[in-house]
C-alpha cells in the first residue's frame, strides 16, 4: 500500500478548530434582524456549525444555520445554488428551499457577540422524523433508493466553481486520511481499518475512471426525514453540506452503507447487504449503474466505514465535549469493518453482482 499521500488540504480548520457557540437568544436576534423572522430557537446537534430550529408560530418553522467562521463563502454559495437548481429542475423532490434575507442576500454575514464573522443561511424546515430514530420496511428502503436516483438525474447538469472542492467525507480521498490511523485504538479496530485502506488502494485506479457529477454524498439516516403515515414515506432530504462532484458509485455506496443494521451478530447474520440491497433495488428501477460500478460499490461502502472511523476517532479527541455526537455511529461500524475483514476480496466484488 502506498503511504506517500500528503495530508488532505480540505481536512480544514472547520474540522479541527473550535469556535464560540452562538446561543439560542443570539440566534433569535440574528433571525429577526436579517430575515424579519421572529421566533424561538432550539439548537440542533451538529458536527461543526451552529444550527437551530426556528419556530415562528403562524409563519411556520425554519432552520437557521450559522456557519463555522472558517467555512468558505464560495462553498456555502455552492450549496445554496444547488438547492436553487433542484427547486427549478425537480420541484417535487423533498429538498429544503433557501430563503434570502431582507436585503436580498443569500449569504448574509454577521459579527457575533464573540466577535466572529459568520455566514448565515435560513432554509425551510421539512417536518417528519429523522430515519435514525425509527425504522424502515423493505419497500420504504426501496423508496429511499428511488429518491437518490431521481436526485442524481436532477443534479446531472449542475455545475458551480466550487463543486470540485475536496470534502473529507468523500470516500475518493480515503487514502489522504492514513495519517489518522494512530487515533484508532490498537488491536482489532485498527487492523480492520488498515485492511479496508489496503483494499481501497487496490480499487482506487478503477474508481478514478468512474463517471462523476455533483451529488449529495451523504444519504445517511440522520439526513433522511420520514413519515410512516404518508405513502411516499421519505418527506425530506436535508443537509447538502457534503455535496460535491464525485463518483456516482460513491454516492450510492454511502446510501447503502447507511442502511446496514445498527446491531450485527456475525454468528446469525450472513450478509451485511441484506437491507442495503433494498435501497439498490429502488435505485436501479430509476437509474442505471454499470457492472464495474456495482463491483466497486461494496468496496466504497467499506471505505466509507473507514472514513467514519478515522475522522470520528480523531475529532472525538479534539472535541471531547462533543464526542458523544461525533461517535454516535462509529461503534456500530466496527462490527461492519470486522465483517468485511472476515471475507475475501473476491467475495466483496460479488456482493452486488447482477
Amino acid at each position: 500500500m502506498d503511504h506517500k499521500h500528503q495530508p488532505m488540504p480540505a481536512r480544514g480548520p472547520e474540522f479541527s478548530e473550535a469556535c464560540h457557540p452562538v446561543g439560542a437568544a443570539e440566534a433569535e436576534d440574528i433571525a429577526e434582524r436579517l430575515y424579519g423572522a421572529r421566533g424561538s430557537a432550539k439548537r440542533f446537534e451538529t458536527e461543526k456549525d451552529d444550527t437551530f430550529l426556528l419556530d415562528c408560530a403562524d409563519r411556520g418553522k425554519f432552520v437557521l444555520k450559522i456557519a463555522h467562521p472558517s467555512e468558505r463563502v464560495d462553498e456555502l454559495g455552492f450549496q445554496v445554488a444547488l438547492m436553487r437548481h433542484l427547486e427549478q429542475r425537480a420541484p417535487d423532490l423533498p429538498v429544503p428551499r433557501a430563503i434570502r434575507d431582507l436585503a436580498g442576500s443569500e449569504l448574509p454575514i454577521v459579527t457575533t457577540r464573540a466577535g466572529e464573522r459568520r455566514v448565515v443561511r435560513l432554509i425551510t424546515f421539512l417536518p417528519g422524523t429523522p430515519l435514525d430514530r425509527t425504522s424502515a420496511t423493505a419497500p420504504q428502503r426501496e423508496r429511499i433508493g428511488e429518491i437518490l436516483a431521481k436526485l442524481r438525474y436532477a443534479m446531472a447538469d449542475f455545475s458551480h466553481p466550487a463543486d470540485g472542492r475536496t470534502v473529507a467525507w468523500d470516500v475518493t480521498h480515503l487514502l489522504d486520511l492514513t495519517d489518522l490511523l494512530s487515533f484508532i485504538p490498537v488491536g482489532g479496530k485498527r487492523a480492520w481499518t488498515l485492511r479496508a485502506l489496503e483494499r481501497f488502494a487496490d480499487i482506487k485506479p478503477s474508481l478514478d475512471l468512474c463517471r462523476r457529477q455533483v451529488l449529495h454524498n451523504d444519504f445517511n439516516t440522520s439526513n433522511l426525514v420520514v413519515d410512516q403515515a404518508r405513502p411516499q414515506f421519505l418527506t425530506g432530504v436535508i443537509d447538502f453540506g457534503d455535496a460535491v462532484r464525485t463518483a456516482i458509485a460513491v454516492d450510492v455506496s454511502t446510501a447503502l452503507m447507511n442502511q446496514m443494521p445498527k446491531t450485527f451478530d456475525h454468528a446469525n447474520r450472513r450478509d451485511l447487504f441484506d437491507e442495503p440491497r433494498d435501497v439498490l433495488r429502488g435505485y436501479l428501477r430509476n437509474a442505471e449503474l454499470t457492472d464495474e460500478e456495482l463491483r466497486l460499490i461494496p468496496f466504497l461502502s467499506m471505505g466509507r466505514l473507514a472514513v467514519r472511523a478515522l475522522l470520528t476517532c480523531w475529532r472525538a479527541q479534539i472535541f471531547p465535549e462533543n464526542s458523544r455526537y461525533i461517535m454516535r455511529n462509529t461503534e456500530a461500524g466496527w462490527a461492519h469493518l470486522e465483517w468485511f475483514h472476515s471475507i475475501s476480496t473476491a467475495q466483496i466484488s460479488d456482493l452486488l453482482k447482477r
